[in-house]
């Protein structure tokens, strides 16, 4: 069996299975919204908050946000490690990844603390 050290317990397919199941939970939540601002083209600003501030659509956002955020990190942690590697960076790679893995965790949880805050407050 093959491991890699950089990262304990990571499965390929799991991390497969996360990058297409939250693309498709992103791809219908743009359906949603632009299927909504296809049926009222000259809806306004409180139109569009009242449609995202129902119940529904205050839990599909967040389960959208949660998948973008899955997303994103899959998709960031695989660039640190395909990019961040000893071949480039010598013998401090792995402070080097290190260190991005935890700016990208970090800016992952504001973005991800700043959207659902904004979206609940149409509630």
């Amino acid at each position: 069996m093959v491991t890699n050290g950089s990262s304990p317990g990571r499965r390929g397919l799991v991390d497969f299975l996360v990058q297409r199941v939250s693309a498709v939970i992103l791809g219908l939540f743009a359906l949603c919204v632009g299927g909504w601002f296809a049926v009222n083209p000259s809806a306004g600003h409180a139109e569009l908050a009242g449609y995202l501030g129902t119940p529904v659509m205050l839990a599909f956002a967040s389960v959208a946000i949660a998948s973008l955020i899955a997303h994103t990190w899959i998709g960031m942690w695989t660039i640190g490690t395909d990019y961040l590697r000893p071949h480039y960076f010598g013998r401090v790679a792995r402070g080097v990844r290190l260190a991005y893995q935890v700016a990208v965790v970090l800016v992952l949880l504001a973005y991800g603390a700043w959207a659902i805050t904004v979206i609940w407050r149409l509630a």
